[in-house]
């Protein structure tokens, strides 16, 4: 739910599938813990938190995409009382969940206070808060009282992803030192690397602001599945081993038969949507993309000279339209002095009925250009306000 469903949505669209399935999960509730399964027929296993938690994050993450009100409004109750089966497990002193449905993406151990756990939980439950100014009914049972986010925990790629660590950079870092040659050798199940879970490290990256180190990963770990004559270039392998053979989970529930491992799995395409959204720069962030933001990541600086992107193009469609970016980077043809830098040229095309915002690319302030407008000087990080429709955002960097 937290890499498939953003998948579907930048890609085909089709979001009933994660409709069907998200609306499977919550009609097998246990009506007394509130508990969901972890997988829907015929297997309908149970005991596992993390999959409890990931189901209501895809709530969030297709009820964001489809604006589908009537959906929501069907499976409320039984949403928030599964939030309530997560509080029920909050420690009350410290803020911390304790998971004890151990059951998860194949990772060894991960019970108790465990970071994974509660940076999923403080996802959730941060996107539940943003359901409750929605006053969706007024018969169902209270919200689910508030707590207090968990204490940051030591740093796990998924962590990172889902904003606790204070030091974005430090950990970041700290990440490139489990890669391999081939990608990210998993620490929760050694000599394996987890296209999943790679994929929120790929995100991770991005959102530290290290948009070098994300494409470097990309390219190593994708990069292998595309071109290796072991699989059917997918770039969709379920695992591999750390020296690329396809013994994943030999010794960890697939008895040694690597004819077990998926070449068409969905929980691996994290870079599907972590193009659009942070190579594009292009995301939604109200329901249907009434409201959207803009930050193209350009791959600028980074370790060993890594070059910037010269540019992007793509774009989805929501129920209200269809949303389009083009960015270019190129060297400024200016004689002036003070106009020798880069320049990053955007061009826009979302609904007239919505509104965004360009910000500007970490450590790439200059001079601000808005449909034939000069908006004047901005600092990298800086948030400027646009309307719906058709524009051309141009900023002309400081040299």
């Amino acid at each position: 739910m937290g890499i498939a469903v953003p998948t579907q949505f930048v890609s085909t669209n089709d979001l009933l599938p994660t409709r069907n399935a998200l609306s499977t999960m919550f009609a097998a509730i246990n009506p007394r813990t509130g508990a969901l399964p972890e997988s829907g027929p015929p297997l309908s296993q149970m005991g596992s938190d993390t999959y409890h938690m990931w189901t209501l994050i895809g709530t969030y993450n297709y009820f964001l995409f489809s604006g589908d009100i009537a959906w929501l409004e069907d499976v409320w109750a039984n949403y928030t009382k599964a939030v309530g089966f997560l509080e029920n497990k909050v420690n009350a002193t410290t803020g911390l969940i304790d998971i004890t449905g151990l059951r998860d993406w194949a990772r060894l151990g991960g019970g108790g206070y465990n970071a994974e756990g509660n940076a999923i939980y403080y996802k959730a439950r941060l996107l539940f808060t943003t359901f409750q100014p929605l006053r969706i009914t007024s018969d169902n049972r209270p919200l689910a009282r508030s707590s207090q986010p968990p204490h940051p925990s030591p740093p796990t790629s998924t962590q990172l992803h889902l904003p606790l660590a204070e030091q974005a950079g430090r950990v970041s870092e700290d990440l490139e030192g489990n890669w391999g040659e081939k990608g990210p050798v998993a620490p929760e199940l050694p000599g394996t690397v987890s296209p999943f879970i790679s994929g929120f490290e790929l995100q991770a990256h991005f959102e530290a602001g290290n948009d070098a180190r994300a494409m470097d990963l990309l390219r190593r770990t994708w990069g292998y599945m595309l071109y290796t004559n072991l699989s059917v270039q997918s770039t969709l392998l379920e695992g591999f081993t750390a020296n690329g053979s396809l013994g994943y989970r030999s010794t960890d529930g697939y008895n040694n038969d690597p004819s077990y491992t998926s070449h068409a799995h969905g929980w691996s395409s994290g870079p599907t949507s972590a193009l659009t959204f942070y190579v594009l720069g292009l995301r939604v962030t109200s329901p249907q993309g009434k409201t959207w933001s803009l930050s193209p990541h350009l791959g600028a600086g980074g370790e060993g000279g890594r070059e910037s992107l010269s540019g992007a193009e793509g774009g989805f469609e929501t129920p209200l339209g269809s949303f389009g970016v083009k960015w270019t980077l190129s060297e400024s043809t200016s004689s002036s002095d003070a106009d020798s830098g880069l320049v990053l040229t955007v061009q826009v095309s979302t609904p007239r009925t919505t509104s965004g915002v360009f910000k500007v690319p970490g450590g790439m302030g200059g001079t601000l250009e808005i449909g034939g407008v000069e908006i004047g000087g901005v600092a990298g990080g800086q948030e400027v306000k646009l309307v719906g429709g058709e524009s051309v955002v141009v900023l002309r960097m400081n040299s």
